[in-house]
């Protein structure tokens, strides 16, 4: 068979390749210069003076990504907002913030080469520790990372999370590395008689107040300060794994299930949100999480036999009202 050269799609190498863009853009979001001009400093020497950067500097930066579509300059050295550079104003901007946990996802893709090389994050080349070490060293990253991950970052959780039988048969619930608690606010707010447990680090749970109150259910919201890789609270109808198990190996997921079943036995319920999807799905095979932690994502497949190593049996699998993925086990 002939093979035709006119049907390969070309790739431009140097733009691939080029990380001027992406480190423009983080300078920019680190810097607030979207909230400048959005508070009418427009002028470059102004802008640079309000943070405290380099004018000339600062100027180049900022031309290079008018080129690309993001800022315009409507005359020399003045810089205005378009559509593109309102995406940083807001949670988006915080998150690319250099200063946080924009900047260590950022940063830590300069380790990729060693994780191809051996198979393992290579995080703490770049920060001198691992990832949850690094966290528990800088609270004020873990803040970041934990605003990344609840409301601010991924909008307000559905808490719609049950793929069989209903709410009637759930009297607790258990959101096993719940973060700052979210989603738990949220499922025990939809239902009044149903209480819930808060699992996550010490500082991470501690953060969880202000979300709890303003949701009315901090009275009925216990948190633990602990690491998954703990015994759990046991006895619970339902416990909750949302975007957890795409952070760690396979050896390390299998624990944190396994702690699940154990403390769900003998009549409790695991729900998995996020990291598991269909077996003909079009999965992202290069994560930041695979580059932070060594995580990945599985298919589902791949996710019944690690359930089952762990001592549970997958029940049922399928799209829940939001969209999301989910899958339910229970212990064997």
């Amino acid at each position: 068979m002939r093979h035709d050269k006119s049907l390969e799609t070309s790739a431009d190498l140097s733009a691939l390749s080029d990380l001027c863009t992406p480190w423009c853009i983080h300078v920019v979001a680190t810097l607030r210069i979207a909230d400048h001009i959005e508070a009418s400093t427009t002028d470059i020497k102004t802008l640079a003076e309000k943070a405290e950067c380099n004018a000339d500097v600062l100027q180049r930066v900022l031309r290079h990504l008018v080129g690309k579509g993001v800022f315009v300059e409507p005359t020399p050295g003045q810089f205005a907002l378009n559509e593109a550079a309102r995406g940083l104003l807001g949670p988006t901007q915080q998150f690319l913030d250099l200063g946080g946990i924009g900047g260590r996802i950022a940063y830590a893709w300069g380790s990729l080469l060693s994780a191809v090389r051996t198979g393992a994050p290579a995080y703490h080349e770049i920060f001198g520790l691992p990832f949850w070490e690094d966290l528990q060293a800088h609270p004020d990253v873990a803040a970041s990372f934990d605003a990344l991950m609840g409301s601010p970052g991924h909008g307000t959780p559905d808490p719609e999370v049950l793929l069989t039988g209903d709410w009637e048969e759930v009297k607790t619930v258990v959101d096993v590395g719940g973060g700052t608690g979210a989603l738990l606010a949220e499922i025990v707010r939809a239902r009044p008689e149903v209480p819930g447990t808060l699992v996550d680090f010490p500082g991470t749970v501690a953060r969880a107040g202000l979300i709890l109150q303003a949701a009315g259910v901090s009275e009925r919201v216990q948190t633990v300060g602990q690491s998954f890789f703990d015994p759990l609270p046991a006895g619970a109808d339902l416990y909750l794994l949302k975007s957890i198990l795409n952070d760690w190996p396979d050896r390390e997921a299998q624990q944190i299930l396994s702690h699940c079943a154990e403390a769900a036995r003998p009549g409790g319920r695991l729900v998995i949100l996020g990291g598991v999807s269909p077996d003909d799905s079009v999965r992202r095979e290069l994560t930041p999480e695979m580059v932070l932690l060594g995580g990945k994502d599985r298919t589902l497949t791949e996710f019944r036999e690690l359930a089952h190593q762990a001592g549970l049996k997958v029940q049922a699998a399928g799209q829940l009202p939001s969209g999301r993925f989910a899958v339910e086990c229970r212990p064997m």
